[in-house]
C-alpha cells in the first residue's frame, strides 16, 4: 500500500515503515546464511571459506545495484511528496530500463573478471575452483539483482515496505528449499547454493515487477487528465536519478573495494582464520540490519518531506531515528554477548584458542559494543542521502571507509589479526563526526531535487 510519510507522528511512522524492511532484510540475509550453513555443514570448512572468499566480489555487484537504486528511491520519494505523479511514473519507467541495461552489462563483465578478482584477493589455490564456480553463477543472475533492487527502492519510495517483505519471504523460502535439494539431494556443492540464489532472486524480481505495474496503472494524476503524453524514458529523469545514484553507487562500490582490501588482509592469516571471519561477518551483517534499515527509512522519509517542503518534520524524524538506533543497538549487543557461541555454532564447530570459532567470537564481541556508533553514522547519512546532499554523504562515507582500511593495515603490524575488527568502530567514529556536523549545519535543506 502506498503511504504518505509527510503526515503523522514521525517516531511511529518511521518505526512501522522500517520494521518490514528489517524483517525483509532478515529473509534476504537468509540467502547467504543458508548458503553458508548448508555448505559448512554438508560440504566442509574449505567450501565455507570458498563462499567467504568470493563474498567481497559478490558485494561489489550488490553495491552497484543498491547504489543506483537509491537514486531511484530518493528522486521518486521527492516527486511523490511534491504530488508530481506523472513525473514520478516516468522516473519509475526510466529507472527500470536503465538499471536493467546496467545489470546486463555487469553480468557480462562479471563473467570475465571473476577469476582475476579472486586472484587479486589472494584466494587460496585449494578453494579457488569452488570460489570461481560460485562467483560465475552468481554473476549470471546480475540482471535479476539489479531489477529487484530498483523495484524494492521504488516500493520504499512510495512508503510501502510491506509488499517487498512478502516477495522476500517467498524468495527466501524458495532459496532454502533449493539449497537443500541441490546440495544434499543432487550433491552439487558450492555451485548448488549459487544456482539456488539465482533462481530465487529471479522469481522475486518478476513478481515484484508485475505487481508494481498494476499498482502504478491505478494511480491517477492531473497531468494525464489534461492529455499530457506519457513516455517510458526521459533523459531529465535519468539525470536526476544519476545525480543521486552515481554517488551512491560510488560510495557502495568503495565499501566493496574496502572489503576486498580487508579480505586480502584476512586471507593472509590462513583458511582457519578466513572461516572464523566469514562466520562472524554473517552474524555481524544480520546484527546491523535494524540500523541499516532505519537509515533507509530515514532516506525515504526525508525525501518525501523535502518534496512536500516539510523540513521541520525531517528534524523530528532524525531525533526519532537516533532514539530507535540507540535502543536497538543496546539490545543486539546484549544478545551477541549472551548467545555469541550458539550463533557461531550455526556455521562452525566448537574449538579451542586459535580455532575458527575463537576468531569469530573475538570479532563479534569487539565490534558489537560499538553498534550505537554505527547507528548514529547510518541515520545521519540516511538524512543527507534523502535530501540529495550527496557531497556530504560521500565525505562521511569515504572518511569511514578509508580510515578503516588504513588503520587495519597499520595496526596489523602491532596487534596482529585483531586489528581487523578494531578498525571497524574507529571508522564509524570518524564518519559519524562528519555526518553529525553536516546535519547540524542545516545546509542539506538547500539540495531539494524537485525544484530543478
Amino acid at each position: 500500500m502506498v503511504k504518505n510519510l509527510t503526515e503523522g507522528n514521525p517516531l511511529k511512522l518511521l518505526f512501522f515503515f522500517a520494521l518490514p524492511m528489517v524483517v525483509g532484510n532478515l529473509f534476504q540475509q537468509l540467502y547467504n546464511m543458508v548458503d553458508s550453513m548448508v555448505v559448512g555443514r554438508f560440504v566442509g570448512e574449505d567450501a565455507l571459506a570458498a563462499v567467504g572468499s568470493s563474498f567481497p566480489v559478490v558485494f561489489l555487484a550488490v553495491a552497484v545495484a543498491a547504489g543506483l537504486s537509491m537514486g531511484c528511491t530518493v528522486v521518486i520519494s521527492q516527486l511523490f511528496g511534491a504530488g508530481q505523479i506523472r513525473e514520478m511514473k516516468i522516473t519509475v519507467s526510466t529507472a527500470l530500463i536503465s538499471l536493467g541495461v546496467v545489470g546486463l552489462v555487469i553480468m557480462g563483465l562479471g563473467e570475465l573478471a571473476a577469476e582475476p578478482l579472486l586472484n587479486l584477493l589472494g584466494t587460496a589455490k585449494d578453494i579457488m575452483p569452488d570460489s570461481l564456480a560460485y562467483l560465475r553463477i552468481y554473476f549470471g543472475g546480475a540482471v535479476f539483482l539489479f531489477l529487484y533492487n530498483s523495484l524494492n527502492g521504488i516500493y520504499n519510495a512510495l512508503g510501502d515496505s510491506n509488499t517487498p517483505l512478502r516477495f522476500l519471504m517467498v524468495s527466501a523460502l524458495t532459496n532454502i528449499v533449493l539449497d537443500l535439494l541441490f546440495v544434499i539431494k543432487f550433491n552439487m556443492g558450492v555451485a548448488g547454493v549459487a544456482w539456488a540464489t539465482l533462481i530465487a532472486q529471479g522469481l522475486c524480481a518478476f513478481i515484484s515487477f508485475f505487481v508494481l505495474v498494476r499498482r502504478l496503472m491505478r494511480m491517477e494524476n492531473e497531468e494525464a487528465k489534461r492529455g499530457l503524453k506519457f513516455t517510458f524514458f526521459e533523459m531529465p529523469a535519468a539525470r536526476r536519478i544519476a545525480k543521486i545514484g552515481i554517488p551512491s553507487m560510488l560510495q557502495q562500490s568503495i565499501v566493496s573495494l574496502s572489503m576486498m582490501f580487508m579480505q586480502g588482509l584476512v586471507n593472509s592469516y590462513g583458511k582457519v582464520f578466513v572461516a572464523g571471519y566469514t562466520a562472524a561477518t554473517k552474524i555481524d551483517t544480520l546484527a546491523m540490519l535494524p540500523n541499516m534499515n532505519f537509515s533507509n527509512a530515514m532516506s525515504s522519509y526525508t525525501a518525501q518531506n523535502i518534496g512536500a517542503r516539510r523540513d521541520d518534520r525531517v528534524h523530528q524524524g532524525y531525533k526519532a531515528c537516533m532514539f530507535m538506533v540507540f535502543i536497538f543497538s543496546l539490545i543486539i549487543t546484549a544478545i551477541i554477548y549472551l548467545f555469541g557461541p550458539q550463533l557461531l555454532g550455526l556455521f562452525l564447530n566448537q574449538g579451542a584458542e586459535g580455532s575458527a570459532m575463537s576468531y569469530g567470537l573475538s570479532y563479534m564481541k569487539t565490534v558489537s559494543v560499538f553498534y550505537i556508533l554505527m547507528g548514529f553514522l547510518f541515520v545521519g547519512n540516511g538524512l543527507l542521502r534523502g535530501a540529495g546532499d550527496m557531497g556530504a554523504f560521500m565525505l562521511s562515507s569515504m572518511s569511514n571507509l578509508v580510515s578503516r582500511v588504513a588503520i587495519a593495515y597499520l595496526l596489523a603490524h602491532f596487534i596482529g589479526s585483531s586489528a581487523i575488527w578494531w578498525s571497524i568502530p574507529i571508522g564509524w567514529g570518524v564518519g559519524s563526526i562528519f555526518s553529525f556536523l553536516r546535519v547540524r549545519s542545516g545546509k542539506w535543506q538547500l539540495k531539494r531535487l524537485v525544484d530543478e
